[in-house]
């Protein structure tokens, strides 16, 4: 049986950092970067934990400036 992983590609320029893709991630992948910031100032969201994704797009769809991009990949067993 196949595994799905996912992966979260954030557009940094765009993120306001508003934490409600942290906030709605069921396995707590996303966190706000602690020390960089974006051309506009803000923190932005990082995959702190890309291990463990599992690719349900919670995160993007609760994104209200559409930042985030979900992909997902089967790996075989």
């Amino acid at each position: 049986m196949a595994k799905i992983r996912g992966a979260v590609v954030v557009n940094t320029e765009r993120c306001k950092g508003c934490n409600l893709c942290a906030v709605a991630c069921p396995v707590d992948v996303l966190e706000l970067h602690p020390r960089e910031v974006n051309t506009k100032g803000y923190h932005y969201m990082y995959m702190k934990n890309p291990d463990a994704c599992i690719g349900c797009a919670s995160c993007g769809w609760v994104c209200p400036d559409g930042c985030l991009t979900v992909y997902k990949k089967k790996f075989e067993n």
